[in-house]
Parts: structure tokens; C-alpha cells; sequence
């Protein structure tokens, strides 16, 4: 910020506006079941820790994620990224979860629970190798419930 004595205004220069950082945000929601549970326990062991959560049919919830990219703007365009890649990089993904069990019908679930923990932690490590050059993925947040948030910053 510089400051003209003379008339008191405060003006941002070209070099500094363009300094920091700007965090990016794309909300995109998605359905799925799921069942919690670890396979190498019995049922009984797994209702004594997820509860009804651990039932044999699982239950479904509409979920909604949050992805949040960090990155200085483009001195030509001003974006941090282009949006509409954010866009279909998240709905891509989206896409290997929606209407699906995710428990039997993502790979990536074999070996972990569905909590919405790892779901958060699913979607970051999918969508990080998708940033392109100069842009970080700051943070992944996924709502389960209006209630139940989990928040991964890798």
C-alpha cells in the first residue's frame, strides 16, 4: 500500500496487489452408501465401535466437499487457476463415488474405513496430483451431515 501525502488516498501498486497468495474455493456435493467397519473383526467388535454405522447393509448419506486451492494470481489473467479444471477435476472424482457403495466399489476403500475422515483424505490425495504447476491443494473438507465435518490439509 502507498500512501500520496499530498491527497491522503492509499493506493495498491500493480507489484503488491499481485504479491500474496489467494485461496480458491469449489463446493461440489455427491450420494453415496457406505458401511463402517474393519473386515478383520468380527460384527459384534465392529458394533462395538462404529455402532449402527456398522450394519451389514451399510446407509447412505449426501455428502457435500469443499476443495480449497492456494496459489498467487496470473499476472495476465488474475486466476489462480482456472476454475472450470478445478471444476471437472472434482467432478471426476466425484464421479468414482456417486451412487456407488463405497466400500465394495472404490478401490481405494479396500484396505480402510469409509469414515468421513478417509473419504476427506480420498479426495485429497486424488485431487493433488491433479494441480497443475504453481498451485497447491490447501485443503479438502467434506460434510458426511449438516453435523459431521471432517477437514484434511495433507
Amino acid at each position: 500500500v502507498v500512501s500520496t501525502q499530498s491527497t491522503g488516498h492509499y493506493y495498491i501498486t500493480n507489484n503488491l496487489r499481485m504479491s500474496g497468495e489467494v485461496l480458491l474455493s469449489r463446493v461440489e456435493r455427491f450420494s453415496a452408501a457406505h458401511r463402517l467397519f474393519l473386515r478383520h473383526l468380527s460384527n459384534e467388535e465392529n458394533f462395538k465401535i462404529y455402532n449402527k454405522c456398522s450394519w451389514e447393509h451399510g446407509h447412505g448419506h449426501n455428502y457435500k466437499v469443499e476443495v480449497r486451492v492456494k496459489a498467487k494470481p496470473d499476472e495476465k489473467t488474475g486466476m489462480v487457476m482456472d476454475i472450470a479444471i478445478l471444476k471437472k477435476d472434482i467432478q471426476d472424482l466425484i464421479a468414482t463415488v456417486d451412487h456407488k457403495f463405497i466400500d465394495k466399489d472404490v478401490p481405494w476403500f479396500a484396505t480402510r474405513p469409509s469414515t468421513v475422515e478417509n473419504i476427506c483424505i480420498f479426495f485429497y490425495e486424488e485431487l493433488a496430483k491433479k494441480m497443475p504447476a504453481g498451485v497447491k491443494l490447501n485443503k479438502v473438507k467434506v460434510w458426511e451431515t449438516e453435523k459431521n465435518i471432517a477437514s484434511y490439509k495433507g
